[in-house]
This record gives C-alpha cells, structure tokens and sequence, in this order.
C-alpha cells in the first residue's frame, strides 16, 4: 500500500467531497514532454544524494482552467512524496525542470470516479465539479487538478481517479 496525503473531509455531497489538506512536499515536473519518466527517475535515485524515493499516490497534473470552447492541457505533473520529507531534506533534483516544491494547507473539492482516466471524462467530471460548486456559492482558485492513484497494471474498474480544485475560504 502506497502513502497518501491525509486529509479532512469538511462536507460530502453526492460525488462532491471539500476536503481540507495539511501542507505536502511535491517533486514537480513543468517544461518536460514526458513528466512522468522524468520524476520516477528521480524517486528512483537520479538526484544528487542518490536516494531512492518511495511511491505515493496521487500522482498529480495540473490542467488549464476550462474555457470555451474546451481547453484542458497538462501544464505540469507532480509527484507527492512521502510525509517524513521536507524541503530541507527532499533529495535534490539533477534535472532542471524538476523543483522539490512545498504546497500550503489548503481546502479543496473533488470529485471521484473509477475507470481509465481520458480527455472526455476529464472535461465531464470536471463540468460537474464546476456545476456543483457554482450552484453551492463556492469560488475556486487555482487550475483543476487530476489526481490518479493507481498504476497502469490496476484493471480499469478498479482505478480511483480524482479531479480536484481549490476553493477559497474555510468552510
């Protein structure tokens, strides 16, 4: 079982969770075309002290907010790492486009969903989101985030995809 942020759950309606997240250490990746590679060669020992990195979850990537019409390109991707790191003692990257990043504690909303992640579920869940948080007087902040928790060997049915946003103020 791989670690994962911990979170509170401040409401819970339908599909819709606010969660309130404590800070978290990132490992992110911006300007690579391939992100992914880049950062798990980094949790594999391909940064300066050589350490290898355990796995977490979820992995994240950073989306443009939707427009019309539909624009949703990944900007960057981010690995969590795992909770005993900080700044300070993170391994420090070889490669330039990696940066070991710090988010504050911060509330967000998400949405939950299983199956393969896709362009088209992407944009429908994350019109829910929107809708929904529209509806209920919230103001979000921030890009839309997409959160995948499993590795490609997990069959579809049983994958936990996530699309996530801030939202301003406590609630």
């Amino acid at each position: 079982m791989v670690e994962e942020p911990k979170y509170a759950v401040i409401k819970k309606s339908g599909e819709v969770e606010i969660r309130r997240y404590p800070p978290i250490i990132l490992a992110k990746a911006e300007g690579a075309e391939d992100p992914f590679s880049l950062l798990f060669d980094y949790i594999s020992g391909k940064n300066l002290q050589r350490k290898k990195v355990s796995m977490t979850a979820p992995v994240i990537s950073e989306k443009i907010a939707m427009t019309a019409p539909v624009i949703s390109d990944s900007t960057s991707m981010s690995f969590v790492l795992p909770s005993s790191y900080t700044l300070e003692t993170a391994p420090e990257p070889l490669d330039s486009r990696i940066k070991i990043v710090q988010l504050p504690a911060r509330t967000l909303a998400v949405i939950r969903f299983s199956g393969r992640w896709s362009q088209s579920k992407f944009e429908e869940k994350s019109k829910e989101l929107l809708s929904f948080l529209s509806k209920e007087g919230f103001r979000t902040k921030g890009p839309l985030l997409s959160m995948l928790y499993n590795p490609p060997y997990v069959p579809w049915f049983m994958r936990r995809n996530e699309i996530a946003v801030e939202i301003e103020g406590e609630t």
